[in-house]
């Protein structure tokens, strides 16, 4: 018997322009198929397999009985790379995912977001209310209102010459990882750049889709995700126990989490 882990180790990308840049994507088609979409935006210097394939999210989802997408982010894997901050604000990224349900007749979905991803997601919230049926937000607290979330230095860092002239706990894990992942740092750079805004409280505020706020009790980058929860009508805040930033997003009870409250957004 073939398990939807094997199958998504084949995984074949498929492509579509949004606003003249290539981005690149996998549709996922359960075999039980219930009738719900649900798409993935991955966070910063990840990609689509990083953040969700390679921690078993797809094939939780999958066999849940959802048609699950992932995109990579412009800037990210294999989609366009782009290097002018000005082309990387939430607003634009949104309009990305936007762009990809367009192209694929999707006229609603939920949408889960890790890191920046869940700024992305939550501009989808403010904005696209009728395209999204709920929005997932991982790794991503109060910070998503109060600051710009990730530590300064860290387009720097990418920029340095190398990880030897990089100083920074956080600014030296992001460059490391991209020199393992083989990323294109100047495009990185500019995506920091561009990516550092946040949303206004009266945004959250009116948000009127179901909210799930997920944040590890270790994570020192994301905020409280209670104090975001209490600023968004009916939003439930859960926490991913003994868990940093990088390791919150694939924990187990985080999964449980987001699955059992898909059963009851409705």
């Amino acid at each position: 018997m073939v398990t939807s882990l094997e199958k998504l180790r084949k995984l074949i990308m498929q492509f579509f322009q949004s606003d003249g840049v290539q981005l690149a994507f996998v549709d996922l088609m359960p075999e039980r198929f219930k009738g719900d979409t649900i798409i993935l935006v991955h966070g910063f210097a990840s990609t689509h397999r990083i953040n969700w394939v390679d921690t078993s999210w797809t094939a939780r989802l999958l066999d849940a009985g959802f048609r699950v997408i992932a995109l990579d982010n412009r800037g990210h894997g294999q989609s366009g790379k782009l290097y002018d901050p000005e082309a990387y604000t939430p607003q634009i990224m949104a309009d990305d995912v936007i762009a990809l349900m367009d192209h694929l007749a999707i006229r609603q979905a939920d949408v889960m977001g890790y890191s920046m991803g869940a700024r992305i997601t939550a501009v989808l919230a403010c904005h696209y209310p009728e395209r999204v049926r709920s929005a997932l937000l991982g790794g991503l607290g109060i910070h998503l209102v109060e600051g710009n979330g990730l530590p300064p230095g860290i387009a720097e860092a990418l920029e340095a010459r190398s990880l030897d002239d990089v100083t920074g706990t956080v600014p030296r894990m992001f460059r490391a990882f991209a020199d393992r992942t083989g990323s294109d740092r100047r495009a990185l750079a500019a995506c920091m750049r561009g990516s550092r805004q946040g949303v206004t409280k009266t945004d959250v505020q009116a948000i009127k889709v179901p909210v799930h706020i997920a944040v590890g009790t270790k994570d020192d980058i994301a905020g409280d995700p209670h104090a975001l929860a209490a600023m968004i009508p009916g939003a439930l805040a859960f926490d991913i126990e003994g868990r940093d930033h990088n390791l919150a997003v694939g924990d187990r009870t985080h999964k449980d989490a987001v699955l059992s409250f898909l059963t009851r957004r409705s």
